[in-house]
């Protein structure tokens, strides 16, 4: 029997399988389809339960070829956590028949499965990727950052001398202050291009030292992360959930 992970993004499936390499816990899977089908930071029309939906009715589907014992789902926290409890509940309810709703992350709950004839038992959990109860992936990843960066971390001043700069324009400039979830990024891309990207990587800045080039990152220098920072306690306790 195995277990597999349901992620929203390529990025998170590569984080999600460096920690579990890290972790040594070899019967578990992660989905190589993300939900988010893109090889970016987030879904372009936004996450929403139907995508999710057909994820899990492609598992489903495949369920006489895999023998799976449990489902985890794990989506950005993005400080919606009701919100994100509430769209997965929405998605197992409408793809599989059971008498329970996830009411917290990290719990099971168990489910059955009707394919032609046959019927599966299967137990699902979630979790959202957080920091302090918001963020996401990027979030976590500028969080367990292992090296100096100067250079990402000058960006705070940068970011406050636009935002007085826009707070004494107009409301429609306003608008263009950026957000927590776009500064994690911008901070991410600073910190991998400029504070860990070796001369020698400068030379392939694009293909070397991007965050769109994740997959690199983790296998020729995952060091430039912390994958024993106690914020990962949580996480880690519920990928050991699917041991």
């Amino acid at each position: 029997m195995s277990n597999l992970l349901i992620v929203e993004s390529k990025n998170d499936e590569l984080f999600i399988r460096a920690v579990i390499e890290h972790l040594n816990l070899p019967y578990i899977q992660v989905d190589k389809h993300p939900i988010c089908h893109i090889n970016g930071f987030e879904c372009m029309e936004g996450l929403n339960s139907k995508k999710l939906e057909e994820r899990l009715t492609a598992l489903k589907n495949q369920l006489h070829k895999k023998e799976v014992e449990a489902i985890g789902i794990i989506l950005d926290h993005d400080g919606k956590r009701e919100e994100r409890i509430n769209l997965i509940n929405e998605a197992v309810n409408s793809i599989f028949e059971t008498d329970e709703n996830i009411l917290e992350t990290g719990k099971f709950i168990s489910v059955n499965a009707k394919v032609g004839n046959d019927n599966f038992s299967l137990k699902i959990a979630c979790y959202l990727m957080n920091v302090n109860e918001n963020g996401e992936l990027e979030t976590v990843l500028k969080f367990i950052k292992s090296k100096d960066s100067p250079y990402a971390d000058c960006l705070d001043n940068w970011r406050n001398c636009v935002e007085n700069r826009l707070n004494a324009s107009t409301s429609e400039e306003k608008q263009k202050i950026l957000s927590d979830k776009e500064f994690d990024k911008f901070w991410l891309n600073n910190y991998i291009r400029f504070d860990t990207c070796s001369n020698r990587e400068k030379k392939q800045a694009a293909r070397k030292c991007s965050i769109r080039q994740f997959e690199y990152i983790l296998e020729n220098k995952k060091d430039i992360f912390d994958f024993d920072n106690p914020i990962l306690n949580d996480f880690k306790k519920f990928l050991r959930l699917f041991q």
